[in-house]
């Protein structure tokens, strides 16, 4: 079974799904739905178009520079296979997924890792322009029944512990 790529968002396009479109020169291009077909025709370009993976890879929202990803080279040939090998293989396929895995996560961590601080920046600006919203602190003063009411409960270990230190 033969698993193709979709020319226009480069998704897999499983046998027996899609569309191809063989040009005069006998080029084929194979689409996964439709939607990669029309936008196809519309002569527009994948880099350009948000849900690509092409987009996703040039504005650096997916991993490009991944060693792993040779792993899915397309093979039009067919291999002889030897027991030996093909243990191998397999054990080494368990070795790849976790390195790609390790690595999306380090990847999805570099790509968020200024969001605190830009979540913090939102959270003053907030504040700063709902300021007038918030009670000020002469108000509570003057009515204590704007506040909320504090109940503190202390363990007796504690109290004996504050009163040794005194």
């Amino acid at each position: 079974m033969r698993l193709e790529k979709c020319w226009f968002c480069s998704s897999t396009v499983y046998p027996g799904h899609g569309i191809q479109f063989v040009r005069n020169d006998a080029k084929i291009f194979r689409f996964c739905r439709s939607k990669c077909h029309k936008n196809f025709k519309m002569k527009r370009n994948p880099r350009k178009v948000k849900w690509t993976k092409a987009y996703r890879r040039l504005h650096g929202k997916d991993m490009t520079q991944d060693s792993t990803f040779e792993f899915e080279r397309k093979r039009n040939r067919p291999e002889r296979y030897d027991r030996n090998v093909t243990e191998n293989t397999l054990k080494a396929i368990k070795k790849i997924d976790k390195i790609r895995v390790d690595r999306e996560e380090r990847h999805i961590a570099k790509r968020m890792k200024g969001n605190k601080a830009k979540e913090q920046r939102e959270a003053t600006k907030e504040l700063e322009q709902s300021i007038h919203m918030v009670k000020a602190p002469s108000v509570l003063v003057k009515e204590p029944s704007l506040t909320l009411p504090t109940k503190v409960k202390v363990s007796q270990k504690q109290s004996e512990e504050n009163r040794m230190e005194e």
